[in-house]
Order: structure tokens, then C-alpha cells, then sequence
């Protein structure tokens, strides 16, 4: 019986050893939000067209078969689901867009650990931009921006989970 105790923890804290193993810290948010604007007064929302970010052929930071439009679209959905809203293509009180995008070729200043002498270092960079738009006045409302350095040749989970990250933490911040 301890036997079979010891094996279940022991899997169980593999399982959320693999959980930690995805790196967020680099992921930062910022938001801003219309402080006139009434949040809990939104119930209905609609997407803005049809969302689409760069194209990756060669698989350097979006892995093959992997839709990030549609897992973006999907995070958002969950989000504002949680906040009680709903999808009304008719007559919504919310439009929601967003746009994404990776500079391969962004560099960034860091230092030499030994000599403390400064260098520019190719760091590929990703960023998720997503707003919130009041359908009736027609003005942008709240806008969630999340930055990251994009982690190259990754896989479809670590992916999923670092969008997830940015998506939760970005509506964190959206009014109540």
C-alpha cells in the first residue's frame, strides 16, 4: 500500500514538474483601459473580421500544423466567457480584434558576464496586441499588449502555454 502511495506522488510531482518547465518570465503585459468606460455594462461581443499574423513557412517560432490564430481567438473567447459575456454577431456592445507579429531580427543589448562589457545580441521578438473596441461610440476602450522573446523551433505546447500565459494575464488586468 506505501508502495503504490510512494509511485502516485512520485508521478504527480512529475506531472507538475513538466507543468513549471514552460518559461513565462519573459512574457511582459501592459495594459490600458478608458477609465470612463463602463466594463461591467458589456455583455456581447463580436470578432472584427478575420485576424491573421505573420506568416512562418519554415517553422522558427510558430510549429507546423499549428493554427496560433485560431488558439489566440479561442483564449480570448474563454476569457470574456469568463466574465459572463457572450458572441453576438447582430448587435454587440463590444468588437474585439487583434493582431500579432515576430521580428526574427531584433536585437538586444546585453552583458558579458566575465569582461561586463556590453554587446547587441540577436533576440527574436513576439508580440500579441488585442483591444477591445465599444461598438456603440465606436472608440477603443482597453488595448492588452503582451511582448516576448519568441523561443525558437518550439513545440506545439510550449506555444499554447505561453499564449495562454499572455492571454490570462492581459484580461487580469480588463476592468470589472
Amino acid at each position: 500500500m506505501k508502495r503504490n502511495y510512494l509511485l502516485i506522488s512520485i508521478i504527480v510531482l512529475m506531472l507538475f514538474a513538466g507543468c513549471a518547465s514552460v518559461p513565462t518570465k519573459d512574457i511582459k503585459i501592459n495594459v490600458q483601459s478608458d477609465p470612463k468606460a463602463n466594463f461591467s455594462g458589456y455583455k456581447t461581443y463580436r470578432w472584427l473580421g478575420a485576424a491573421a499574423i505573420v506568416n512562418d513557412p519554415y517553422g522558427q517560432w510558430e510549429p507546423p500544423q499549428f493554427d496560433a490564430d485560431a488558439e489566440i481567438m479561442f483564449l480570448i473567447d474563454r476569457e470574456l466567457r469568463k466574465r459572463g459575456m457572450s458572441k453576438n454577431t447582430a448587435n454587440p456592445d463590444l468588437v474585439i480584434a487583434f493582431a500579432a507579429g515576430v521580428d526574427m531580427e531584433a536585437l538586444q543589448l546585453k552583458v558579458d558576464t566575465k569582461t561586463k562589457m556590453e554587446f547587441l545580441e540577436n533576440v527574436p521578438q513576439g508580440g500579441l496586441v488585442v483591444v477591445l473596441v465599444d461598438s456603440r461610440l465606436g472608440f477603443v476602450i482597453w488595448i492588452g499588449m503582451a511582448t516576448a522573446e519568441v523561443q525558437e523551433s518550439p513545440d506545439t505546447q510550449t506555444v499554447k502555454a505561453r499564449l495562454d500565459h499572455a492571454v490570462t494575464q492581459m484580461f487580469k488586468k480588463l476592468p470589472k
